[in-house]
């Protein structure tokens, strides 16, 4: 198989973890050019991974006939018109999450990227990541019975870019940040049931005078056939990365911790380097981990990401995935909002944001 050339929209947290996830899979793709308009990041980032093209306008970039495949980490609000730029431009995308900020975006990003022919593949790594890999297979296998609660929680410190804490450009909060990797894994886990209601509970706890958004947020989703999944999310906890999930059915139970089993206790007076995402000190008693990205999933989802481009697997991951989450999102703010079960579907046109359906509950009663 010919690598698949890839072109990277963004130059920080993200951008460089699809950088390193490319080189551990050398064979199968390479990162050719990366754009960002911040002045100067572009050739910093190239010249830190050894990529050949930089762009400030990533326009400049989709007009490389040599790139496949864009990659699109930059902030929520440019998902839709970037993927849409790049399947008239003839390029498959990868979308980091959540895939946009509206079920109208959602629905222009997948009609082009089909009008183009192109894939439109959505970026949820617990999808790949080696533990919750495991658990699902034996889920599948019958190991647990019938499984009917499923639980996921991604808790830290907060995000790492300003524009995360503007609700205007991220379109919520903790729960538009984090929440989208625990719908989507519950929904996978079991399958991609329907989903039939949706309950959460929102809060600003800690972080009001950052972000008028979420930074403690809990969702309850039910779906067909009676499972139930549980997310859990948070911006208020120091200390490094807290990842985890718990499945229960009728014949069994796991728990699966992402970072901690694969760390090493580490107690230092004087500090190093770096021990974990979202980690603000190495100094007394930290727990630094060894192959963080392959932990997360990532090299194995743009591995599966390349074979898709080459036609050698299907799609577990794409725009139809990015969209569930999506219409989860909105309930779950509007929830939050009316104090009460939203049963799906729940589809409400207009919005401009999900966390508008929160602040302003009487556009999520408007939609009822």
């Amino acid at each position: 198989m010919s690598k698949v050339k890839i072109g990277i929209v963004g130059s920080r947290f993200q951008a460089d973890c699809i950088a390193h996830s490319v080189k551990m899979m050398p064979d199968e793709m390479e990162v050719v050019a990366v754009a960002s308009p911040s002045p100067g990041n572009a050739e910093a980032f190239a010249r830190r991974h050894g990529i050949p093209g930089f762009h400030t306008d990533y326009r400049a970039m989709l007009r490389d006939p040599a790139i496949e495949l864009i990659s699109i980490t930059a902030p929520n609000r440019l998902h839709a018109p970037i993927t849409i730029d790049a399947a008239r431009a003839g390029k498959h995308v990868v979308c980091e999450k959540p895939l946009c900020v509206t079920l109208e975006e959602a629905d222009a990003m997948i009609d082009a990227c089909a009008k183009a022919g192109v894939l439109l593949l959505y970026a949820e790594e617990l999808f790949f990541a080696p533990k919750y890999v495991k658990a699902k297979q034996m889920a599948d296998e019958g190991a647990f019975g019938r499984v009917h609660l499923v639980k996921q929680g991604e808790k830290h410190s907060g995000p790492h870019s300003d524009w995360f804490w503007d609700v205007d450009r991220s379109g919520g909060g903790a729960l538009m940040d984090l929440g989208c990797h625990g719908i989507a894994f519950c929904w996978w886990f079991l399958g991609k049931p329907n989903v039939k209601s949706v309950y959460a509970q929102l809060s600003t706890q800690v972080h009001g005078a950052r972000t008028q958004g979420d930074d403690e947020a809990i969702t309850i989703i039910e779906f067909d056939g009676g499972a139930v999944g549980v997310v859990e999310n948070s911006w208020n906890r120091p200390g490094g990365m807290d990842d985890s999930i718990e499945v229960f059915g009728s014949k069994g139970q796991t728990y699966a911790d992402m970072l901690m089993g694969n760390a090493l206790p580490t107690y230092s007076e004087v500090g190093f380097g770096y021990a974990v995402e979202k980690a603000a000190t190495t100094k007394g008693w930290t727990y630094p981990v060894f192959e963080e990205h392959w932990n997360y999933g990532f090299p194995q989802e743009m591995r599966h990401f390349a074979r898709c481009v080459r036609g050698k697997e299907t799609p577990i991951s794409d725009g139809e995935t990015g969209r569930v989450v999506m219409e989860v999102l909105y309930a779950a703010y509007a929830s939050a909002g009316l104090g009460r079960k939203i049963v799906m579907p729940f589809r409400p046109k207009g919005i401009t944001k999900p966390i508008d359906l929160w602040k302003k509950p009487e556009l999520a009663k408007a939609a009822l």
